[in-house]
């Protein structure tokens, strides 16, 4: 009668020990969740000076994935990656009770605001500030080296046929010439206190700040940088 009643008194305390490591285990396991916020948040944190509105999305993490529990989970960059488009992100632990290494598939869109082609251009005509217009555009997916910034674009020329609704590119534009082919150019020797100034041919069109060959009354082929108001800088 005895046993039995101590057995019955008993129940209740194995009852709640059983609980109590069920309950030990479970915190014991990283929480996938997370893992997650500790990538949204390293992604969000090194994406700040990036043009535009980032966009982050974390990959599906495998919510039956038993890790042990990390004091402090560290995101990194793996090798050979960078913080763009389709990306692998990994999160580590190195501490005295867990070490363990996992990698989620992540991926980063940066919407801003790229400047187009409003209309067709043709080769050699100035781009003016009609000629173009902002597109709202995923920059991850665009190639590099589009230009946002209207500064970059108005004034110069086009190097080739334009199509309207084409992101721009440097390579598609080029400086205006302010020295063409067979023009008569002044010729500028500056030196420590002299100058001395004479007349030529310019040998190929120029932009400004441009290296021009030009001949000289004599027939001497000399190099120089071309500037506006038919002037070509020889170096003495």
């Amino acid at each position: 009668m005895i046993r039995c009643l101590m057995t019955i008194l008993c129940l209740p305390v194995l009852a709640s020990s059983a609980l109590a490591s069920q309950h030990n285990a479970t915190v014991a396991h990283q929480e996938i969740p997370l893992i997650k916020n500790a990538i949204e948040n390293f992604l969000y944190n090194n994406t700040a000076s990036l043009p535009g509105l980032v966009q982050i999305n974390v990959g599906q993490i495998d919510k039956h994935l038993t890790l042990p529990k990390c004091p402090q989970l560290e995101p990194f960059i793996p090798a050979g990656g960078r913080l763009w488009g389709k990306t692998s992100i990994g999160v580590r632990c190195d501490s005295e009770f867990a070490a363990w290494t996992i990698y989620v598939q992540t991926e980063i869109n940066v919407m801003a605001d790229v400047l187009h082609i409003a209309r067709p251009v043709s080769t050699g005509q100035t781009l003016s500030y009609e000629d173009i217009a902002p597109q709202n555009v995923n920059l991850t997916q665009m190639p590099d080296g589009i230009l946002t910034d209207a500064a970059q674009i108005v004034g110069k020329v086009a190097a080739t046929n334009l199509p309207a609704g084409q992101p721009i590119r440097p390579q598609m534009l080029r400086a205006p010439y302010v020295i063409m082919r067979g023009q008569t150019v002044n010729l500028v020797v500056q030196g420590r206190g002299f100058s001395i100034r004479s007349e030529g041919q310019a040998l190929a069109n120029a932009a400004e700040g441009q290296v021009i060959q030009v001949r000289n009354k004599s027939g001497r082929i000399l190099s120089g940088l071309a500037r506006a108001n038919s002037i070509v800088e020889i170096q003495p």
